[in-house]
């Protein structure tokens, strides 16, 4: 049944709420209220009927029961002082006044009894979280889990490269024992995240799991355990901690799946993800691998904002590590990349992080590059793409302490990332400049560990060695340095966009023996 009011429909099979042709997000409990008033809007609801129908006869308090009509009615744009749907009557009750037109589903002719349509799989990574299981037998976790997996949901639903299934109609599955692979199926989506909340001891422990729906592998699982002190704050820990776990992971299950596919099926999201393979060895090969790859993504889909600036962004590092033969085009094809991706998508969080690092190095207006790499992390918070790039601008911008929080956030955002040498050795850097050697030397470490082949770990190495007095290991950082960079000497990177601002670090590298 769907409930259509204004330019509302309330689809009580899939258990969503739709203005025009957007979802509209709200939790299950108050979905059951707003369908509760509007299928009794011939007469005047109670408290007394809204607790038995919404919360089965259990005690609730009257501030509970007049949040969760602040929901609905600010779910369906009206308002306490309006009540131009929902009218509160004193002492007697509540009524949905809204003209509410009825649309039954009308099965449709099925030749042959052909079998049932579902969604096509999306071209990029698709993903349903499922109600998470509420083994407590506590009543009040029921909320809880609820709350979680509605914040895990939309923390999913800021990336751009995923598609990630409204709430409401993963919790068409709630209760019930399901088949993975025909929530995959009826819902399509490639992965599927369920999970459980069991609270005893004063502790509340999460289990989760991401499994892939069409063979029921699982890619994922861990559990969490926290005390149970500040509800709201637990529930934003363990969301930060599931999806800093998992977006990583289903772009790395991506990737391997893109790069076994034959070259004349791949999509342009297929040649984007083989492309950020490549451009992630930073290699001369691979960063020019990964700019023919993205050229070939934007062949097919002109449109594609975030290949755009991966292919600029490549360019970009062809320049400052020293691979491009000819700098000047370099510099001119990732300032075109740059203008083309901003005017395709401005508001995909990783697309300005990408951007704000070229104009940051390329055109080198700090100002704007700032302003970028800020918009990025607030569309997004919880890209690790987003903080990390914003590292590298305030590196450019001489603002080494913001620097290194911003590294601090990325590694967070995802610690078992494999290139997290990217932000271990731009936190490298950082320190260098604020005087801190010895921390510099163990991030230029970690950063080794990872990319043996990273020449700004390496530079970052030579230059804090020189600076505690260790000559030998700064002699021998700087010789592997040439080996990765051959053509470097300290003039050369600067004119690359290296930071003349940089001056202990610069300072470090003359102690380190390299030419100036």
């Amino acid at each position: 049944m769907r409930y259509l009011f204004e330019e509302y429909a309330l689809d009580t099979d899939r258990r969503e709420l739709h203005r025009g042709t957007d979802a509209v997000s709200i939790t299950p409990q108050v979905f059951d209220l707003l369908e509760y008033l509007i299928r009794n809007g011939e007469r005047v609801v109670s408290k007394d009927d809204l607790i038995k129908a919404i919360w089965n006869g259990r005690s609730v308090s009257d501030a509970a029961l007049t949040t969760r009509l602040n929901a609905a009615r600010d779910a369906i744009g009206d308002s306490g002082e309006e009540q131009r749907f929902i009218k509160t009557l004193p002492r007697k009750g509540f009524r949905f006044v809204g003209q509410v037109r009825e649309a039954r589903k009308v099965a449709g002719v099925n030749p042959g009894n052909a079998p049932e349509s579902v969604p096509a799989l999306p071209d990029k990574p698709s993903i349903a979280v499922l109600p998470f299981a509420n083994m407590s037998g506590d009543p009040e976790q029921e909320y809880f889990a609820d709350g979680m997996v509605e914040e895990i949901t939309t923390a999913l639903s800021r990336f751009k490269g995923l598609f990630v299934i409204a709430r409401n109609s993963s919790f068409t599955f709630k209760g019930k024992a399901v088949d993975i692979k025909e929530v995959g199926r009826r819902l399509g989506v490639r992965y599927v995240l369920e999970g459980e909340v069991r609270k005893a001891s004063g502790k509340v422990r999460i289990t989760g799991r991401l499994i892939e729906a069409a063979t029921g592998t699982h890619i994922w699982a861990d559990r969490f355990e926290r005390d149970m002190t500040d509800i709201f704050a637990l529930q934003d820990d363990v969301m930060l901690a599931i999806v800093s776990a998992i977006q990583p992971k289903l772009f790395q299950t991506e990737i391997a799946l893109a790069t076994q596919r034959r070259p004349e099926n791949l999509t342009a999201y297929d040649f984007y993800l083989r492309a950020l393979q490549q451009y992630y060895l930073t290699t001369r090969e691979g960063v020019a691998e990964a700019i023919r790859l993205a050229h070939r993504a934007l062949e097919l889909d002109s449109q594609f904002g975030l290949v755009a600036a991966l292919a600029g962004v490549g360019h970009t590092r062809n320049v400052l590590l020293g691979y491009a033969a000819d700098p000047q085009f370099d510099r001119k094809e990732a300032i075109r990349l740059l203008r083309l991706a901003l005017s395709l998508d401005d508001s995909d969080a990783d697309t300005l992080a990408w951007a704000s690092v070229i104009s940051a190095y390329m055109v080198g207006d700090c100002e704007s590059s700032v302003e970028l790499a800020d918009r990025a992390v607030s569309l997004n918070p919880n890209s690790h793409r987003a903080w990390g790039g914003r590292g590298w601008v305030y590196i450019a911008a001489g603002l080494p302490e913001e620097a290194v929080r911003s590294f601090e956030r990325a590694i967070r955002m995802s610690p078992v990332n494999p290139q997290l040498y990217l932000p271990f050795g731009g936190m490298g850097l950082a320190f260098i400049e604020l005087g801190r050697f010895d921390e510099a030397i163990v991030a230029g470490k970690k950063a080794l560990r990872q990319n043996p082949s990273f020449s700004i770990a390496h530079r970052c190495l030579a230059s804090a060695y020189a600076h505690v007095g260790l000559d030998a290991e700064a002699r021998e950082a700087a010789a592997h340095l040439l080996e990765f960079d051959p053509a470097f000497t300290i003039s050369a990177w600067i004119a690359r966009g290296g930071q003349s601002n940089a001056k202990l670090m610069t300072e470090g590298l003359r102690k380190a023996g390299l030419s100036e």
